[in-house]
């Protein structure tokens, strides 16, 4: 004996729902028209790259200093530079021994020349008071006025320094903040004599790139002191301010390189400061990366950058996409044979499903440096089983509700709202799993995670506003609420068939 009840009042609006995932789809897929993202990025594995060694820079009497602490620091230095800049599935490691021990980068893509010459930056930061400047001719000046307070070794220095010549601008990274040492700035036009450094780079907490609309729209880099840097800032700008020039100014010095050095007018107290030097965008936000996370610890000559092969190749990327595409095959059929016209549903879902990831994946290379590799694909491929037990959690909730005797209609409604707290659980079971597996791996496996995470992600959207809104029509159509036999929603499907009584 079959039981009635009330049909399910609900507030779902199917056609809103469907005409909102339609919006998005179109505004996705005219973002890849307007980023001009055309091609889903290859990782290492799949495509090659850019890489690069580097020596520790040795110089007599230091031995010592190349340990394996100090190697390990600046390969999670590197390796976190290179993340913040947004390139996705590099590689950074140490390779040989002892003293020998060097630094492999190796960046996918034919862009990876600059960030292989960005990371490889020692960033020694210093603020030094400028105690002497001239502009370079490129001739020397042996009669020059010797600067007071000034060994005559330095004065000796600063005369002969020339700045036009491109080995003066390449920054050495090993002047000693306790040194009064002579350097050019960026440009090549000046030479400074630098007095001790009072503030240093790791006393820096935050660093950060900023479009100064004030000065003509032109990026300055935007540093925060820590408690001790704010102190030694403050002291360092109230001593100077009432000095004439030179004296009064400070110089900001990356890597021996004098970057600006700006009168002080006033103390600064606070821990804020400017770095200006007329950047490009791109030159910003390379400075603030490389000093946000710390100076390395050793400093590094670097090797030449060479075009490295993919890894595995075409026929691995071949295999991996067939196993997806069989898998898929296989899903596809199985709902099919066993759903019948409920199973068309799975194949719309999945449809709008693989159009989102794929336009993500092409957006998200051109945003964020998202690279696909095969570990990345397989992620893709697992998330293809999580989005295929959504469908089946989903349907056999409703055979389920009309095996207790509702309607079609009200089986639709009761079902989801018993089926969604399964999917959601599930499904977030897989997102946490990613984003532990994200946060904590390294390498291939950060790239499983995320496109695993995001595939997820992808699932509990399409489930919400194209399974259930399209279900909930299908419902309304004499086709399924009549239980064809190819409907998927027969008696014979649901078990409702009349069990014949025995004589």
């Amino acid at each position: 004996m079959s039981t009635t009840t009330k049909p399910v009042k609900t507030t779902a609006r199917p056609a809103r729902s469907l005409a909102i995932l339609a919006l998005a789809l179109i505004a996705l897929t005219g973002l890849v028209f307007v980023q001009s993202a055309t091609a889903v990025r290859l990782g290492l594995d799949l495509r090659g790259g850019t890489s690069v060694t580097l020596q520790p820079r040795i110089a007599p009497g230091e031995n010592g200093k190349v340990t394996n602490e100090a190697i390990d620091q600046a390969v999670s230095i590197i390796r976190q530079r290179v993340n913040s800049l947004g390139v996705a599935e590099s590689e950074v490691t140490a390779q040989g021994s002892g003293t020998n021990r060097q630094i492999v980068i190796s960046v996918p893509g034919d862009t990876g020349r600059r960030v292989v010459e960005l990371v490889g930056q020692t960033a020694e930061l210093r603020f030094r008071q400028v105690l002497a400047t001239a502009t370079s001719t490129g001739v020397a000046d042996p009669n020059a006025t010797p600067v007071a307070g000034v060994s005559a070794e330095v004065n000796a220095k600063f005369a002969a320094l020339d700045c036009t010549k491109a080995e003066n601008l390449q920054g050495s990274g090993s002047d000693a903040p306790t040194d009064i040492i002579v350097g050019c700035d960026r440009a090549g036009g000046n030479k400074y004599i630098l007095a001790p450094a009072e503030v240093l780079g790791r006393q820096v907490s935050k660093a950060a790139s900023v479009l100064d609309t004030q000065a003509g729209s032109s990026w300055i880099v935007t540093l925060t002191f820590d408690s001790e840097g704010t102190t030694a800032f403050g002291a360092l700008t109230s001593r100077v301010t009432s000095l004439a020039a030179p004296l009064n100014q400070v110089a900001i010095v990356l890597d021996g390189l004098v970057v600006s050095a700006p009168r002080i007018l006033a103390a600064i107290p606070a821990g804020n400061v400017q770095i200006t030097g007329d950047f490009t965008q791109l030159e910003a936000q390379d400075l603030a990366n490389v000093l946000k996370y710390g100076a390395l610890p050793l400093a590094f000559d670097r090797g030449e950058v060479q075009q490295v092969s993919p890894t595995l190749g075409a026929d691995q990327l071949n295999a991996g996409l067939l196993a997806g595409g069989i898998g898929l095959g296989l899903v596809l059929l199985y709902s099919l044979l066993y759903y019948r016209g409920l199973g068309l549903v799975t194949v719309g879902s999945l449809a709008v499903a693989g159009s989102l990831v794929y336009l993500l994946f092409l957006l998200l290379g051109k945003w964020i440096g998202f690279t696909l590799t095969l570990a990345g694909i397989a992620g893709a491929i697992v998330a293809i089983g999580v989005t295929a037990d959504s469908f089946i959690i989903y349907f056999e909730r409703i055979r389920d509700e009309i095996r207790e005797g509702r309607t079609l209609r009200t089986a639709v409604e009761t079902g989801w709202s018993r089926a969604r707290r399964t999917i959601l659980v599930a499904d977030f079971v897989s997102i946490i799993a990613a984003v532990l597996l994200y946060f904590f791996a390294v390498g291939g496996v950060r790239g499983f995670a995320f496109t695993l995470g995001l595939t997820t992600l992808i699932d509990l959207i399409v489930v919400f506003i194209f399974t259930k809104p399209i279900v909930t029509i299908l419902s309304k159509m004499i086709f399924f609420a009549s239980g064809h036999p190819l409907s998927g929603l027969s008696a014979k499907s649901t078990g409702t068939l009349p069990v014949a009584e025995e004589a």
